[in-house]
């Protein structure tokens, strides 16, 4: 995953305060615990140096009411001249954290790139769509659009009888056939705009089931490609629904594990044929030297005593950075890389830096 918007954060003059932070707010006891929880962290930061006045400044952003909903989390880096980034995070940190010293904290961060993923909720009915996305920028899902086609022919006549047979029915059900193929067709022009401009990771559509067989038909190839249609949902409804947000997350969370799978066995192959991959410490730092990083991987849990600096190189070069659980791979030292190139001086993969191989490490090294 590269991250263009951290390097420019990271790159101002320190020294840098970083903070990760839950601000989750389930309940009314929720506001009492953030201030608490902040006060706590404030006296870690004043004790390691930090201004007051850029932590009044961070108080100020941290403890102001949202009305996000959902477990969600805060991550805020400051430097010399202020806060130089401040987002919220798709899902809490694994810990609350604060750091104030030369260089910025990013492991907490970092940790949670599995969560980020971009998304379009499409909720669909024959007059139109409203369209919620979700990006890696701000991974709270909000209304983005509201579409309606303005063909307002929308409901076939009934089979009572009367006027309603004949040629005149027909030509009636023509049109409303017709007002839901030019409503449709309005849809699909948003939508395509909206991938081609943000590429989310996954495009999911819901609500009426002839209205969605319209837009398919009229939708490009890339979204196509990304579409998984879930059912329960009705426009201006869904998200309100506790049962359609459950299979939201679900089929979320199934995204994000194929992800890491694909992920690691990328690297996992690399390393079974000698191909451009390094694994452990110790190597993935000599090719960051080298600018031949293109993927960091490392294993949430299992990082190296050095990985922050790894991380800071890693975005400095420009490097993609991924988490992996350590259910999907195995990797001498919890780190390794895919290079963007690889020579005569790249470390080879030796023994025990492929995924499996945790035994093979003790049994060599002890």
């Amino acid at each position: 995953m590269k991250l263009p918007w951290l390097k420019s954060a990271i790159e101002h003059e320190g020294p840098f305060l970083s903070l990760y932070f839950d601000t989750t707010r389930t309940d009314e006891t929720a506001a009492a615990d953030i201030t608490h929880r902040w006060q706590q962290l404030r006296n870690q930061l004043e004790s390691e140096g930090a201004p007051k006045q850029l932590l009044d400044q961070i108080q100020d952003t941290i403890l102001l009411p949202s009305n996000i909903g959902g477990r969600h989390g805060r991550a805020i880096i400051a430097a010399k001249e202020g806060i130089v980034l401040d987002r919220v995070l798709p899902a809490p940190p694994l810990a609350d954290a604060v750091h104030y010293g030369e260089h910025p904290q990013l492991l907490p961060l970092l940790q949670l790139t599995p969560y980020v993923i971009r998304q379009l909720l499409i909720e669909v009915d024959r007059a139109g769509a409203d369209l919620h996305l979700r990006t890696s920028r701000d991974p709270v899902v909000e209304k983005t659009a509201s579409v309606d086609g303005g063909h307002d022919e929308l409901h076939k006549a009934s089979s009572g009888g009367g006027n309603q047979h004949g040629w005149r029915a027909d030509n009636f059900e023509a049109r409303v056939e017709d007002s839901w193929e030019r409503n449709a067709e309005a849809v699909a022009e948003q939508v395509n705009k909206l991938v081609l401009e943000h590429k989310p990771d996954m495009v999911l559509l819901t609500g009426d089931v002839r209205a969605q067989g319209l837009l398919k038909a009229e939708l490009q190839k890339e979204v196509l490609a990304r579409l998984k249609e879930i059912s329960g949902g009705t426009r201006g409804q869904s998200l309100q629904r506790p049962t359609f947000r459950a299979e939201l997350s679900r089929l979320t969370q199934e995204f994000s594990e194929n992800r890491q799978q694909e992920r690691a066995t990328e690297f996992q192959e690399s390393q079974a044929r000698d191909g451009a991959s390094v694994g452990g410490a110790t190597a993935v730092i000599d090719s960051l030297a080298r600018g031949q990083v293109d993927e960091l991987v490392f294993v949430t849990g299992r990082e190296p005593d050095n990985i922050e600096e790894i991380l800071r190189q890693a975005i400095l070069t420009d490097a993609g950075v991924t988490a992996l659980d350590d259910s999907h791979i195995d990797v001498l030292d919890g780190v390794g890389a895919l290079l963007r190139w690889k020579d005569g001086a790249t470390p080879s993969n030796a023994i025990g830096s492929m995924s499996g191989d945790r035994a093979r490490i003790s049994a060599t090294t002890s």
